[in-house]
């Protein structure tokens, strides 16, 4: 996956019927500087939560597909790699945004550099429940056991779990909800990568590491909300947060 344009990456748009503002925002991005790109990369929690495709129907979602699919018409190569709260994103979708869906790990060349694409939930290792609950509802049986239920009832029990999830927020010790250390060395090790890009944490920035005496660098993309929410602009050797 090479390029030689500007390719850009967005994580936690986590797109709401209740957060209209924030579906706007995302919505004039698509129009206007995504169009000017290469590739675009969404690297998880496009939407606050998804249930399934038989949700495509859905007039927020239907929204939001053809605004994917429009771009993708225009040229822009689009990628998309599940987060925590759309995993069950699948191929229906897919075809109907006109875009690629990526591994939950994705080594890729981006101006040169070999690349590990993430959500980023796997890099918190130290929050051990979450951790456990990840390979729980990732296990192929589960997701087809939910599927198989009725749409409303999934939606329902998704917003219990978030309501539950919100909670446990208020009580875990922050340091845990981030990445850990050596789960982030390991990954790019693993990979034969010198730079990581993810996203799950909100925590934009540029964090300069030391990988078996390799300079490699970690970016984190941040989350949307109606006043603000960017993306990561990669075109040769400039990389910036735009």
């Amino acid at each position: 996956m090479a390029s030689t344009g500007t390719d850009l990456f967005v994580s936690d748009i986590h797109l709401s019927p209740a957060e209209p503002a924030t579906a706007e925002r995302f919505l004039a991005f698509l129009a206007g500087p995504a169009r000017e790109a290469e590739r675009l990369f969404i690297l998880g929690d496009l939407f606050d939560y998804w249930a399934g495709d038989d949700d495509l129907a859905d007039p927020f979602s239907t929204h939001i597909v053809k605004a994917l699919r429009a771009l993708a018409d225009g040229g822009v190569r689009l990628a998309f790699m599940a987060g925590n709260r759309d995993f069950l994103i699948g191929q229906d979708f897919a075809r109907a945004a006109g875009l690629e869906l990526l591994p939950d790990a994705c080594r890729c060349d981006i101006g040169g550099v070999p690349t590990l694409l993430l959500h980023g939930d796997t890099l918190c290792t130290d929050d051990a429940d979450y951790q456990r609950f990840r390979a729980m509802v990732r296990a192929p049986e589960w997701a087809a056991r939910f599927l198989a239920r009725p749409l409303a009832e999934r939606k329902r029990e998704i917003e219990a779990l978030r309501a539950r999830s919100e909670h446990e927020k208020q009580v875990k010790p922050m340091a845990i909800m981030d990445v850990n250390a050596q789960a982030v060395a390991t990954a790019l090790r693993e990979h034969g990568a010198t730079a990581l890009i993810h996203g799950h944490t909100h925590r934009q920035g540029r964090h300069a590491l030391d990988v078996a005496g390799h300079s490699c660098a970690r970016w984190v993309l941040g989350d949307w909300h109606p006043d603000r929410g960017g993306a990561l602009a990669c075109r040769g050797a400039d990389w910036r947060f735009a």
